[in-house]
Parts: C-alpha cells; structure tokens; sequence
C-alpha cells in the first residue's frame, strides 16, 4: 500500500521539476544601463552605457575605453525601423551616417539556445543575498559564432555574455550591471541637429543583433 501511494508522489515531483525547467525568454521592452566589455585579444576594456528599445526598435550606445596608451571613444545610435546608423562626434559637431539593412533583434534568450544550469549568484541562505540565474549555450548560425549567456531567472535580465570562435581576437565578454527598466530621457533616440545634413554612406553597418550592436 506505502508503495502504491509513493509512486504518484514520485510521479508529482518529477513532473514539477521538468514544469519549472526555464525556457527562453525576452527581457523587458524599454531598458537602459551599463556594460563593461573585455576583448581578451585585443587586450582592450571598454565600459558603456546603453539604451534599448524594442518597441521603436532603437539602440544608443555611449562607449569608452583604452588601448595601450590610445583612448578610445564611440557614440553610436542605431534606427532599425529607419535602416540608419549614426556615428556621432559631439566634440567637432560631426555625423557619419550610414545603412543599416539588417532586422532588429530583441534582447531575449534564442529560442534554439541550450539550457545549462540554474545557480544562484551570492548566498541562498537568506533572502534577498542571492540572485537566482540561467545560464545558456548556443551557436549563432550566420556567423558561426558560439555564445554563453547568464539571464536572471525573473525579469529575463542580462547579466552575462561570451561570443567566442576559434580566432582569438574575436572573443569578446561582457558583464551588465546597474540595469534600469524604461529609459529617462526618449531623446536620447534622436540624432542631433548637426547630423540633419549628412550624406548617407553607401557602406552598410555590420550589425546583427543586441549583442553585436553593443559590442
């Protein structure tokens, strides 16, 4: 009788372990934050700040950095649904502006990624000294490129990111951190006034995703 009645409450547990298996998700639509970004090739560090929208289909990056004794800078604001990419320099007031013919990609987990493991970052003996994460593998089928990504478990946050191939000076790690949900100023999605008169380049942007954008 003890065995008829354990066997459904073994069936119960194993089907509320597979139910609560984490699937890929998407994080929130309007989000801005910072990055910091390690090209361990290149030996190069660069922190950013970024701005997402997926609901205009925009991206604002504000980047800075050094290599070797060079500091590096880059402002750049990507218009999907216009097919524009401008590189701004607002210390001579120029404009590079060139097409983007590419599909915007939202911030998400891909749906063909690989399920790794949930942890928990910090401590789980008490509340609120953890954070409950998934981690995910995969490859990118146009470039080739492998990728492991660490999303928190709620709210789809991006946490953590490597793209790697065989070609060293390719690899690239990136860490989130201070992440806001919505963006404080929607402006920062316009271009400004001393961009109304550039040219359009003929060379396209080689832009693919969220993540390629950024980094």
């Amino acid at each position: 009788m003890k065995i008829l009645i354990l066997i459904p409450v073994c069936l119960s547990l194993i089907l509320s372990s597979y139910a609560q298996k984490p699937h890929p998700c998407k994080s929130p639509p309007l989000l801005e934050g910072k990055l910091n970004v390690l090209f361990p090739g290149q030996k190069l560090s660069v922190y950013e700040k970024f701005y997402y929208d997926a609901i205009g289909q925009n991206i604002r990056v504000i980047a800075s950095g050094k290599e070797g004794n060079e500091t590096i800078f880059a402002d750049n604001l990507l218009l999907f649904r216009e097919g524009i990419e401008y590189e701004i320099y607002y210390h001579n007031r120029t404009c590079i502006k060139k097409p983007l013919k590419v599909p915007f990609m939202p911030l998400e987990i891909p749906h063909d990624a690989k399920f790794l493991r949930q942890m928990v970052l910090g401590s789980s003996s008490r509340p609120g000294e953890g954070l409950l994460v998934n981690n995910w593998e995969g490859t990118v089928p146009q470039s080739k490129e492998n990728y492991f990504l660490t999303f928190t478990e709620f709210g789809c946050m991006p946490l953590y990111v490597v793209y790697y191939t065989d070609k060293m000076d390719l690899n690239i790690m990136a860490s989130y951190y201070d992440l806001v949900l919505g963006i404080e100023d929607p402006e920062v999605f316009i271009p400004p006034s001393f961009c109304d008169s550039v040219e359009l380049e003929t060379k396209d942007g080689a832009v693919a995703n969220f993540f390629t954008a950024l980094l």
